[in-house]
């Protein structure tokens, strides 16, 4: 349990993700997570990161029961510092990362996808942004990196999700195929990558993130002071205390 690395070939890097029962990360599981990522990055014989998970779905996002135990505020402004460390892994890896997205990718595992290179999923994959249910904003920055604008506004408001194909067909996964064909999909979209001289593919990383046209870190930023003021005016706790019970 946790977050483990591998090398499964030459100039590929593994990164997985495995907090049973549904990979809901506590707060130091996004620090763990980013600090993986980074190392994997800096690592001058890695070329690719693929980014996956163990279990039931690829993230579903913060520990909401986390957050409940907490009487004060320190459980959310850690997920909130976590949250914002483990994306900005993935986006300043020095190397592309490859997301393998499998099963549900919700919440936090919007902004883990939506800063990854590519992304290549399997047909049993849905993406959303439940936060509306959960108590909390964010990442919409990262799901208007997956899909057109108003679709973005229409997912987050009504929390509801979108299948791997309809991304596809937005351009925003690379590929989908079977659960059981997933990690050598996202290994040989890697291995194409990893085939590149090294210093170059660093270079083109570094040179692509610099043209940009949203800065992600502030925008993700701003977003989150949105869920503190909620959690301060009991908005959020208000909204996360129903999660789990039927309505």
């Amino acid at each position: 349990m946790g977050v483990s690395t591998a090398s499964p070939e030459k100039g590929v890097r593994v990164v997985t993700v495995d907090f049973p029962p549904v990979n809901a990360l506590p707060v130091h599981g996004w620090y763990a997570l980013a600090d993986s990522v980074r190392r994997a990055g800096r690592d001058p014989e890695v070329r690719c990161v693929v980014l996956a998970a163990e279990g039931r779905g690829f993230n579903a996002g913060v520990d909401i029961k986390e957050l409940q135990r907490d009487a004060g505020h320190d459980a959310l402004i850690g997920a909130n510092r976590g949250c914002h460390e483990a994306f900005g892994a993935v986006y300043e890896c020095e190397v592309p990362v490859v997301a393998a997205v499998h099963g549900f990718c919700l919440g936090g595992g919007i902004g883990l996808v939506g800063n990854a290179d590519a992304v290549v999923a399997s047909d049993d994959a849905a993406f959303g942004l439940p936060e509306l249910d959960r108590g909390a904003l964010g990442a919409a920055t990262h799901l208007a990196r997956l899909v057109p604008q108003h679709l973005m506004r229409t997912l987050y408001y009504t929390s509801r999700t979108v299948t791997a194909a309809e991304l596809q067909a937005h351009g925003s996964v690379w590929r989908v195929v079977p659960r059981d064909g997933l990690r050598a999909a996202a290994l040989g979209l890697a291995r194409e990558i990893a085939a590149k001289d090294g210093r170059l593919i660093r270079l083109a990383k570094a040179a692509i993130n610099g043209i940009d046209p949203v800065d992600v870190h502030r925008s993700y930023r701003y977003e989150q002071g949105f869920t503190f003021e909620a959690n301060l005016s009991g908005t959020a706790g208000r909204v996360r205390d129903t999660f789990g019970k039927e309505a």
